[in-house]
């Protein structure tokens, strides 16, 4: 069973999330902020992250930046941003997605739960056509 990690400051998006991921067989381990995130990436070790980047203590580029120095497993681990933010015209956004290396970032309002576990299975290379 593969391990997510869900780094949001908003308790509604971690259960939505929560709720959706346990349905479709993924342990689900969930953090409110990006110290607590950091620190519980690297107790867990999760087989990926999804990552708020809006978020008061530490926002999600300062904690995967953190991430990505600490270890072999921090370089390692895929990781999908979840913003409210569009990439349209923002170069510093597009600038930072570029330099820490996330394999997707999905804009909220755009996706339900069923399209982010789509991209969830995507990224750890599962076959979610699973019909025979």
């Amino acid at each position: 069973m593969k391990k997510i990690l869900i780094i949001d400051d908003e308790p509604s998006i971690i259960e939505i999330y929560s709720i959706a991921l346990k349905a479709a067989k993924f342990l689900v381990v969930t953090a409110e902020s990006g110290a607590g995130g950091l620190e519980k990436a690297l107790a867990e070790k999760p087989d990926l992250i999804l990552l708020d980047i809006s978020m008061p203590d530490m926002d999600g580029f300062e904690m995967l930046e953190k991430l990505r120095q600490e270890n072999e497993y921090g370089k390692k681990v895929p990781v999908i941003l979840l913003t409210n933010l569009s990439a349209g015209g923002k170069e510093d956004f597009i600038e930072k997605v570029a330099k820490t290396g996330p394999m997707f970032y999905i804009v909220k309002s755009n996706f339900t739960p069923d399209k982010v576990i789509e991209k969830v299975k995507e990224c750890l290379g599962l076959n979610y056509n699973i019909d025979v």
